[in-house]
């Protein structure tokens, strides 16, 4: 019997233990991602540009062949249509992976864009490159002015592919976050995002150079696109001082989240930067929603200094009201856990003569302590201004009585 009873308990704990272990994990579902392999991580919300999750995302690191979202939108932006472009020494010496591009021979430099981002060579970065600006050097002068434009601050560039190198300026290199801003530039903002997505989700292109002596095919590496439903777009790159890197954007639900990995493992662990991807893409899928953040404030009345109030003309100093200028949605992305912050900033006193619709304060949403939205408080009524003239007419008034 009492054997009977020692199995009975042994049973009940470790059914206890194995359920309380289930809800254990259930609980944990909403936690930020542990135990990724990226040295460098950013999971990112493409709307509003806010770091969702970050590990060591302010790190500066080499960033590889991801550098070549900067290289394909800023073609985009700065090319002539149907421009032909020639390869130079410089680019037929560049190391693998390349084209195979020769000395002075010519191509479309549309065509070069699939070259570059589907099968990332090298080669036809050059050209590109120096089809844009002249020279290497030149260009990347660009890459870093449209860096610093997008606040990119912590980012360097030197070469159009990403390959390892240095200048005076430093080493090439980038943050996970400042790279994710990039890519968010790429999809989002820039006038030739429809483009870049054209390319970047090409699953395998074929063109010849420009007096059609070779032929080329491409196909696209990015392994993300059939990965998660509504992958958008991404990078991959590898360098021996990189590491294996990636950026790639996802949509789902209205939902936009970007992520960037630096240092994802070195060989033979070129899975690794899938297996982090999918976590944190997974993370902001499951844990970020949009909610309205908008909230009906009751506003005081201000006071009005000087005033005339017909209604009480012995009264010098009077009440009127305030509301916001404009009301609606602010659709912000939130985990289940955070909340906007409302601020009210209204004036006590305002001195006549004041406009109807004049402003006198701000409401200001704030998430994390930054500004999010903000809404001008105005009056709902005029108020003239108590002077001398008023006060004649005001006793010729009486004095008519």
């Amino acid at each position: 019997m009492m054997k009977k009873i020692l199995l009975y308990g042994l049973v009940c704990c470790l059914l206890l233990s194995a359920f309380g272990g289930v809800r254990a994990c259930a609980e944990e579902s909403g936690d930020a991602p542990e135990q990724l392999y990226a040295r460098s991580a950013v999971l990112l919300d493409a709307d509003s540009g806010r770091v969702l999750f970050g590990k060591e995302e302010k790190e500066i690191r080499p960033m590889a062949s991801t550098t070549k979202i900067m290289t394909c939108i800023l073609a985009l932006e700065n090319r002539q249509e149907d421009q032909i472009v020639t390869a130079s020494a410089n680019a037929a010496g560049q190391p693998k992976v390349r084209l195979g591009v020769k000395d002075q021979e010519q191509f479309y430099l549309r065509d070069l864009l699939y070259s570059l981002m589907l099968e990332s060579h090298n080669d036809s970065a050059v050209v590109i490159a120096e089809g844009i600006a002249g020279t290497v050097e030149e260009f990347a002068g660009l890459m870093n002015q449209k860096a610093k434009e997008l606040g990119c601050n912590d980012t360097h560039f030197v070469t159009p592919n990403g390959l390892d190198a240095s200048d005076e300026g430093g080493v090439h290199s980038t943050t996970a976050r400042d790279l994710a801003v990039i890519m968010r530039y790429c999809i989002a903002q820039s006038p030739c995002r429809e483009e870049f997505l054209e390319i970047t989700r090409t699953k395998s292109y074929q063109f010849a150079n420009v007096d059609g002596s070779r032929n080329f095919s491409c196909n696209n590496h990015n392994a993300f696109l059939d990965m998660m439903e509504g992958a958008l777009s991404g990078k991959t790159g590898f360098t021996a001082d990189a590491g294996y890197c990636y950026v790639g954007a996802l949509t789902r639900d209205n939902r936009t989240f970007i992520v960037a990995l630096l240092a994802c493992g070195w060989p033979n662990n070129k899975g690794y930067k899938w297996t982090d991807t999918r976590k944190l893409m997974e993370y902001g899928i499951a844990n970020y929603e949009y909610r309205d953040v908008w909230e009906d404030v009751e506003l005081p009345k201000v006071k009005v200094d000087g005033g005339i109030e017909e209604a009480a003309p012995y009264e010098s100093r009077i009440r009127i009201p305030v509301c916001v200028k404009e009301k609606e949605e602010i659709p912000v992305l939130l985990r289940g856990d955070e909340a906007c912050e409302v601020q009210t900033e209204v004036e006590e006193t305002l001195s006549a003569p004041v406009k109807e619709g004049e402003v006198a304060g701000r409401i200001r949403y704030l998430l994390d302590g930054e500004e999010i939205a903000s809404y001008d408080v105005v009056t709902e009524k005029g108020v003239e201004e108590r002077d001398l003239g008023w006060a004649i007419l005001w006793i010729l008034k009486l004095a008519s009585l």
